[in-house]
């Protein structure tokens, strides 16, 4: 496990960025764990724009985990948006969403997506999901140009989302 990696997580619903930090934390993940609260919050935090401009608190991530379905920009026009970005090609993005319709999962790997996962429905898988994630994407997987995080305290941003 490589801690000094940041992971943005974009994800609207409250209770789930709650079970997604809860499964970070049982996982025993010290990566910082970002929080982007909807699709415009994604791109801003991935451009240093706005409430992110300082890039020491708000480190590019090597890792995105992107809810499909958010408020202002859905995860699909961040998705397009992100993969125009010349810088930020390299930067792996996991899809997690509830949808398992098949044109859901066929237009992200369209629009870039390095993988597509279904947000599981117990705490349990969610947090072996979170385990293989980590041993897949940030251990196991060769990244190109990943980039360091800045503040490799393991703090994480504190962004409140409202439940949806």
């Amino acid at each position: 496990m490589n801690t000094s990696f940041t992971i943005l997580l974009a994800e609207d619903d409250a209770n789930e960025v709650f079970l997604m930090q809860r499964a970070f934390q049982k996982a025993g993940l010290k990566n910082p764990l970002h929080v982007a609260c909807d699709g415009q919050e994604a791109i801003d935090y991935l451009s240093h724009q706005g409430q992110f401009s300082d890039a020491t608190r708000y480190p590019s991530p090597a890792l995105m985990l992107l809810d499909l379905k958010m408020p202002r920009k859905n995860g699909f026009e961040v998705l397009e948006w992100l993969r125009q970005q010349p810088g930020l090609k390299p930067l792996i993005v996991v899809v997690l969403s509830s949808s398992s319709l098949i044109t859901d999962i066929n237009r992200a790997y369209d629009l870039g997506a390095n993988s597509y996962l279904v947000k599981p429905g117990d705490f349990d898988t969610l947090m072996q999901l979170v385990k293989t994630l980590d041993a897949y994407w940030l251990t196991l997987n060769q990244n190109p140009d990943l980039p360091a995080d800045p503040n490799p305290t393991g703090l994480a941003s504190q962004v409140q989302c409202t439940a949806a």
